[in-house]
C-alpha cells in the first residue's frame, strides 16, 4: 500500500486535482509540499492537527515537509466560511503568534536529516510588496467572475464581506506559487473548506510559469452525531499544554464515544492500519472495557505532549478515580478538579468543618452538614470525617494552599486559603 492508498483507507483524503498524477508524485519521487497555519491565536488547536498528522505521514514516507506561518495572511483572516469578518490584529501580535505556531510544529515534524522540514513565513515576501506589484503581477491573473465563484465568498456576499477578505484568496494563491518557485513545492495540503484557495495557487502558477501543482484537502473530521470534532463543552482543545491541560487533553479523548473510536485511531494514531483492524476486534467484542478510547487517548498525548505527561495525565485520574487525594500535587489537583466549584475562606474563618460545608454551599443547611458528617459522606483530601467537632487545622491545608471536600461520591469542591 503506498502513501497516497493509506491516506484513503485512514480517512485522510477528501478532495484531490489530478489523482492519477499526483499518487504517480506521490509514488515515484520524492516531493516537496506545505501547509499553511494563520495565526488567528496564540495557539494551533485540534482542528489543526489533522494537516499537521498528513504532514507527518508524508514526511515519513519520504518527501519534504514545509510548514508556512501565515504571518501576513493572518493580519487579514481568511473568509472562508465564516458569518462575519474577524477582527484585525496587530503586526506585534501576529508577529508573537507566529513564533508560538513555529514552536509547535516543530514537535512534530523532524527538521533534520535527509526529508528535514522548513518553516517560511510569507510576511517574508508580502512585507517588502507595494500595491502596484501587487495588482499588476497577481490581481491581472484573477477575474472577478473567478473569485466570485469561491464558496467561501459567496457564503458572505448577502451578510458582506470587504475587499479586504474578498482579496484572501489571491494572497493564498501567490504563497503556493512564490513556494513553488523558491522551494520547488509542487503539493498544498489543507482543510476541506481551503479548496477554492488553494487551487487558486494551483491556476496562478499555471499561468505564471506553467508548472504543474497538486492539492489535496483532509475532511472535516465530524462525530457520529455529525457534530464537528474539536471542541469540548463547546471551547476549543488547544494543542498548548497551558490553555489545555494534558489531563483535560487527555480525558476529551477517553470520552470519545464507542462509535467514533476506531475512526479516530485511524486518523489520529500512527498505529498501523493491521494492528488497528485487530484492537477493533477486541474493542468491539468488549466494548465496556475501552480499549480503543484507552489507546487512543495514550497515543495521541503522547504525541502532542510527550509520555510524562501522558503518565502525569493517567495518574491523577486514577488517583482522584481511588479518592487518592493527598498523592497528588496541589498543580495535579488543579488540573484534575479544573471544572468543580472553588470556595476561598474569608478572615473570619474559624476552621468549623460544620460552618464551612454551610458557607461553601456543599450542604444546603447546618442540619443537613451534620447529617453527611454523621453518615460518613464528608471527605476531607479523601479521608472520610465523621467527627461532629471537626475544626480543620494547618495539615488539613495541602502545600498550605486549599483543601478538597467531597460530598458523597463524586461532589467535589476545593477550599482556597
Amino acid at each position: 500500500m503506498n502513501i497516497f492508498e493509506e491516506l484513503k483507507v485512514r480517512g485522510l483524503i477528501f478532495q484531490t486535482t489530478d489523482e492519477a498524477a499526483l499518487v504517480k508524485a506521490l509514488t515515484e519521487d520524492s516531493v516537496t509540499f506545505y501547509t499553511g497555519y494563520d495565526p488567528t491565536a496564540d495557539s494551533l488547536h485540534l482542528g489543526h492537527l489533522v494537516p499537521i498528522l498528513n504532514m507527518r505521514r508524508l514526511q515519513l514516507a519520504g518527501h519534504n515537509p514545509v510548514a508556512l506561518v501565515g504571518g501576513a495572511t493572518g493580519m487579514i483572516g481568511d473568509p472562508s466560511f465564516k458569518d462575519s469578518e474577524r477582527s484585525l490584529q496587530t503586526t506585534e501580535t501576529v508577529a508573537n503568534w507566529s513564533n508560538s505556531i513555529k514552536n509547535q510544529l516543530s514537535r512534530f515534524l523532524s527538521f533534520e536529516g535527509d526529508h528535514a522540514a522548513k518553516v517560511v513565513n510569507n510576511y517574508d515576501w508580502f512585507s517588502t510588496m507595494n500595491v502596484l506589484e501587487f495588482l499588476r503581477d497577481i490581481g491581472k491573473h484573477f477575474t472577478i467572475n473567478y473569485m466570485m465563484s469561491k464558496e467561501s465568498v459567496k457564503s458572505r456576499i448577502e451578510t458582506g464581506i470587504s475587499y479586504t477578505e474578498f482579496a484572501y484568496q489571491i494572497l493564498q494563491g501567490y504563497d503556493f506559487y512564490q513556494l513553488n518557485e523558491n522551494h520547488g513545492i509542487t503539493l498544498q495540503i489543507g482543510g476541506s473548506d481551503q479548496w477554492g484557495n488553494m487551487v487558486a495557487g494551483t491556476d496562478l502558477i499555471r499561468k505564471k510559469s506553467g508548472n504543474e501543482t497538486h492539492v489535496i484537502t483532509v475532511p472535516l473530521i465530524t462525530d457520529s452525531t455529525g457534530k464537528k470534532f474539536g471542541k469540548s463543552e463547546g471551547n476549543a482543545v488547544w494543542l498548548d499544554a497551558d490553555k489545555t491541560s494534558p489531563y483535560e487533553f487527555y480525558q476529551f479523548w477517553l470520552n470519545v464515544a464507542d462509535a467514533d473510536a476506531v475512526k479516530f485511531l485511524r486518523i489520529f494514531t500512527f498505529l498501523s492500519l493491521d494492528d488497528i483492524d485487530s484492537l477493533a476486534k477486541v474493542f468491539e467484542a468488549a466494548p465496556h472495557e475501552r480499549l480503543a478510547q484507552k489507546t487512543l487517548a495514550k497515543e495521541v498525548v503522547s504525541l502532542v505532549h510527550g509520555e510524562a505527561a501522558y503518565e502525569q495525565a493517567v495518574n491523577i485520574s486514577e488517583q482522584l478515580f481511588e479518592g487518592h487525594i493527598k498523592a497528588l500535587s496541589v498543580k495535579d489537583i488543579k488540573a484534575g478538579l479544573k471544572d468543580v466549584p472553588n470556595h476561598t475562606v474569608t478572615g473570619d474563618f474559624d476552621g468549623n468543618l460544620v460552618n464551612l460545608l454551610v458557607d461553601a454551599k456543599i450542604s444546603p443547611s447546618r442540619r443537613q452538614a451534620r447529617e453527611d458528617i454523621t453518615n460518613g459522606a464528608i471527605y476531607l483530601n479523601g479521608e472520610r470525617q465523621t467527627d461532629l467537632d471537626y475544626v480543620l487545622s494547618d495539615t488539613d491545608k495541602l502545600e498550605n494552599e486549599l483543601t478538597v471536600i467531597r460530598r458523597g461520591k463524586k461532589k467535589y469542591t476545593i477550599v482556597n486559603y
